[in-house]
């Protein structure tokens, strides 16, 4: 077996007094697709800033091989002292480093490079950050929470770029989906340790459940044993003292090691209910041809809809496509342009905004749950102290006081969700809910979804969690158009035959003003060489063609098997549609290679 490219054993790291880190350790082979995982405040972003040696520990060894390159992705990307975001990508680059990837990745991510950074958003700041770590192709890239902030288009397009890279990856994130798809192993930091599973994400959680009652297994052991010998130690024989001596210190052993034990516990999870209104009528919203438009931007174009009492409804389209803009008007906080929105009777709204806007930073967490008022919270017609409501969110009593500015990211949703799930509702609306949020609440934010009585509307641009809890799904189809789909997000992609992204990507390969088609361009005289874009293309056509051509290979292959369908048909199946997949992107890339070298021999010939 190779060795491995960076290695990490026995960290140990503590800050205040509670350690952190004890003896976690991460082996990070060549090309290798790890994924990070582990509860919001566990250490994963330590792990990796000790890996690229930002970070000291206290106790342990970090080796990595000479001349390996390691790029690291923060959760917040610091752009500042650089004059546009093409400056800041290629100052990741190093010599020999090709600067047309840089421009590539910036313009495959949405940036020209040459936006401001002040004027970014936090979706344009990760975009920028993306390409910088990509552009170079490192032998290692670490990557915190790299979909946060990212719509549904880019986060495919990443996942797309990560599948084709020779980098080893390690990834933390909250994504199931992405997770899943790229993850080849996991590794689980749990209580200051890890455990490595050589096995992708999609196998992590039975494993972990496993892991968890193994554990509660041995406590019960370990408590029958106390209990046995304590009762030795008041009614057993007092003879042969030597030996009695000796129990009895094993008692005093067995008892510092239940209380180191229980102090090791997995943390307890986020206690999830929700306030229940009245009922509503059958009807609880009924939009007809609505429109709503800012000058020439048009967000909603003639769309109507009918939502009915205990329907689940996502709505998912590209960053700017106007989802906020379109709950607005469901929900009647904005009047449409034209058409009409008929709300039901006795509707009671719960809202969780995606920027978390509602939260007055100054306050404290007890004031924001309280509002300002006494200590005392009503949930569900029963008054609670403002603590044992706190603690059901994970917050410590210490934190009653701390005001929100305070708060992690985590923090700030998990209490954005206190705040909504206090107020009784039969209709609530959650605009992008899973920020920030770790799997075991994500986990039970859904479960308390599926028993909820009333109605739901959910932003998101997390598909494991719009399949996991919607019933129907309304996609962005561009110029304002909306279309409602039955069923999840991955029913959406079935009944259209392609995501949103893939919407996206030939709307920007489509001939418009904004980007002309290569044969308009001779309207304003011969081209005079192919684009940054166009040269990476060019230049990486072959490897991919190359590439798809030996999958199709071992696709044809695997499905000649005469024996294949007899002993797997679903899997006879989902080979046949790769299959088919895979030829369609090979006529795509022959296609495409075939129009740039033309395009490259005309532009010589001239």
């Amino acid at each position: 077996m190779a060795p491995p490219l960076l290695l990490l054993q026995d960290i140990h790291l503590t800050f205040g007094s509670a350690p952190l880190l004890a003896g976690a350790e991460l082996s990070i082979g060549a090309g290798e697709r790890l994924c990070l995982v582990g509860r919001n405040g566990s250490g994963k972003s330590t792990l990796l800033k000790i890996a690229t040696g930002e970070i000291e520990p206290d106790r342990g060894s970090r080796f990595v091989q000479p001349s390996v390159t390691i790029r690291y992705l923060p959760q917040s990307p610091d752009l500042t002292g650089f004059a546009t975001t093409g400056a800041f990508v290629e100052a990741g680059l190093d010599p020999g480093d090709d600067p047309h990837r840089a421009r590539y990745l910036l313009e495959s991510l949405g940036l020209t490079g040459e936006e401001e950074p002040a004027q970014l958003s936090g979706g344009e700041s990760r975009r920028a950050a993306l390409a910088r770590v990509l552009a170079p192709e490192p032998d290692i890239l670490l990557l915190d929470e790299p979909t946060n902030h990212l719509d549904v288009v880019a986060i495919e397009g990443l996942e797309q770029v990560l599948k084709t890279i020779r980098s080893a990856i390690v990834i933390i994130s909250h994504d199931r989906r992405f997770l899943e798809t790229l993850s080849r192993a996991t590794v689980w930091l749990d209580r200051g340790i890890t455990r490595r599973l050589d096995k992708g994400f999609a196998y992590f959680e039975a494993w972990r459940d496993t892991v968890l009652e193994a554990e509660e297994v041995e406590r019960h052991k370990l408590d029958r044993r106390i209990v046995q010998e304590e009762h030795w130690l008041r009614y057993g024989v007092s003879a042969r003292r030597k030996r009695n001596q000796r129990r009895l210190e094993a008692l005093h052993e067995f008892r510092d090691q239940r209380k180191r034990g229980l102090a090791n516990r997995a943390a307890a999870d986020v206690k999830l209910s929700v306030q229940e209104a009245r009922e509503t009528g059958k009807k609880v919203i009924e939009a007809r041809r609505i429109a709503k438009s800012y000058g020439d931007l048009k967000l909603v174009a003639d769309f109507s809809v009918k939502i009915a009492r205990g329907d689940r409804v996502g709505i998912v389209g590209p960053n700017g496509a106007g989802k906020t803009t379109l709950i607005n008007l469901l929900t009647g906080t904005l009047p449409p342009d034209t058409g009409s929105v008929q709300l039901g009777t006795n509707l009671e709204i719960a809202t969780l905004d995606q920027r978390r806007e509602s939260l007055d930073p100054e306050t404290s967490v007890a004031a924001t749950l309280t509002g300002g008022g006494g200590d005392a919270v009503i949930i569900n017609g029963e008054s609670r102290h403002v603590i044992g409501y706190m603690k059901d969110f994970l917050f410590k009593p210490e934190q009653a006081r701390t005001p929100v500015k305070a708060l992690s990211g985590g923090e700030r949703g998990r209490l954005m969700l206190a705040v909504a799930l206090a107020r009784p509702s039969n209709l609530l609306v959650l605009d992008e809910p899973t920020n920030d949020l770790d799997l075991e609440t994500l986990d039970l934010l859904q479960e308390m979804l599926a028993s909820y009585p009333g109605t739901l509307l959910l932003v998101s641009h997390d598909r494991d969690f719009l399949d996991r809890t919607v019933t129907s799904v309304i996609a962005f189809e561009g110029e304002g158009r909306w279309i409602e789909y039955a069923g999840g997000y991955s029913d959406m992609v079935a009944q259209r035959g392609h995501g949103v992204a893939a919407q996206q990507r030939e709307k920007r390969l489509a001939p418009s003003a904004a980007r002309p088609a290569p044969q308009a361009e001779s309207t304003s005289g011969p081209r005079k060489r192919l684009s940054p874009t166009e040269q990476h293309e060019l230049k990486s056509s072959p490897a991919r063609i190359a590439a798809l051509n030996q999958e199709m290979r071992r696709l044809e292959h695997l499905l000649a098997d005469p024996d294949f369908y007899a002993s797997d048909r679903s899997g006879f199946a989902a080979a046949g549609a790769a299959l088919a997949k895979v030829q369609a992107e090979l006529a795509a890339a022959e296609e495409d290679w075939l129009r740039l070298e033309l395009l490259r021999e005309e532009i010589q010939g001239t």
